[in-house]
């Protein structure tokens, strides 16, 4: 006679397995995270135009001024405007600044310029040894006094 206990049957499993399949959505998850800041390179930005007031300065500053074709000027501390290269503007600069640590450098770039070019006198005023540099504008229209003109943006 058989006994019960010695002759078991094994019941099927119906249970999937799902560690495998949670690897792989990790290793998606990561790969999405990873590209995804890379697929938005261009952006449509319109820069606001702003009513705030000028910075009062103890001093005159240093100004330089990126034309539409790209020439370069300077005015150091309210001398006389000069047209100068980029290696002269890293030494005139950069020679100024040492001697007065605490003067301000501001950019004055063309609108209808490219950003490349002040892109490039920036980074050459850091090579130049110039810690802070504000860049100039004009001031926007304003539909009433004290309150910006936000032309519908938000």
């Amino acid at each position: 006679m058989r006994t019960p206990g010695r002759h078991k049957r094994y019941k099927l499993k119906s249970e999937i397995n799902v560690v495998p399949y949670i690897d792989v959505m990790l290793v998606l998850l990561i790969i999405f995270m990873v590209t995804t800041p890379m697929l938005n390179n261009s952006v449509d930005v319109q820069l606001p135009q702003s009513d705030a007031k000028s910075l009062q300065q103890k001093k005159d500053p240093v100004l330089v001024s990126v034309l539409q074709d790209g020439q370069l000027y300077l005015t150091l501390s309210g001398a006389k405007r000069e047209l100068v290269d980029a290696d002269t503007l890293k030494l005139k600069v950069g020679a100024f600044v040492r001697e007065n640590p605490q003067v301000n450098v501001l950019v004055g770039g063309d609108e209808r310029g490219s950003y490349g070019g002040v892109f490039k006198v920036l980074a050459d005023l850091q090579a130049a040894g110039v810690a802070k540099v504000g860049l100039m504008g004009q001031p926007g229209p304003s539909d009433e006094p004290g309150k910006s003109a936000s032309h519908g943006r938000k």
